[in-house]
């Protein structure tokens, strides 16, 4: 009985330890492919010809109930040769259909979009999910909007009275987009100089 209580025992570490191994290693690789996929759709709404600085590392942390949501996140900012070009933010459109949406919006220095993408979603397959680029062209339509182009009370769904389409069948999840980039525009506007200060604290570590 000893024996088998010993060697229960020696397996129960030996497992513990592969598994605590592996959870390590997935953990780096996660951390890798998260930052890669940033780096991927950084560059597809802002070409890196259009900056020089370490963009990953130009970062600064937020906060504000119109980025939809309550944690931090990190603004990237992109500089060429120390001048303000564009910031990329990530923020959320909670009233998805089925749960919050994660988004990548660049903006220029001007105000203006460079571009929106979406990074995670849970929407509707065949429906809410042509947010996708892959799946429809309507994400690249925010492109070089602002908040005067069009008039702010024109930023919603065709439905509502405003300028971009909505899906057959699904008018909330492009609502709900619509509302989270005309609500972070708002934000840009209201913290444009911040965001590009020298003086503010950088923060370097693994996106969020």
């Amino acid at each position: 009985m000893l024996r088998v209580g010993l060697l229960l025992g020696l397996f129960g570490v030996v497992g513990t330890g592969i598994v605590a191994i592996t959870e390590a290693l997935t953990r780096e690789q996660i951390a890798a492919n998260e930052r890669a996929a940033l780096r991927q759709a950084i560059e597809a709404v802002l070409p890196s010809t259009t900056y020089n600085n370490p963009i990953l590392e130009d970062t600064l942390q937020v906060s504000d109930p119109l980025l939809g949501t309550e944690n931090p996140i990190l603004a990237y900012r992109a500089r060429r040769d120390s001048q303000p070009v564009a910031v990329i933010l990530t923020p959320v459109a909670p009233e998805g259909y089925n749960g919050a949406i994660k988004l990548l919006v660049g903006i220029h220095y001007d105000g203006s979009l460079a571009g929106v993408r979406v990074l995670s979603h849970k929407e509707t397959p065949g429906l809410g999910d042509e947010i996708e680029e892959g799946k429809s062209e309507w994400i690249l339509g925010f492109r070089n909007r602002s908040l005067g182009n069009p008039p702010e009370s024109k930023w919603q769904v065709k439905r509502d009275g405003g300028t971009f389409d909505q899906f057959t069948g699904a008018t909330v999840t492009p609502r709900a987009i619509v509302k989270a980039v005309r609500n972070t525009l708002k934000y840009f506007e209201n913290h444009r100089h911040r965001l590009f200060s020298k003086e503010e604290e950088h923060f370097h570590g693994s996106p969020r």
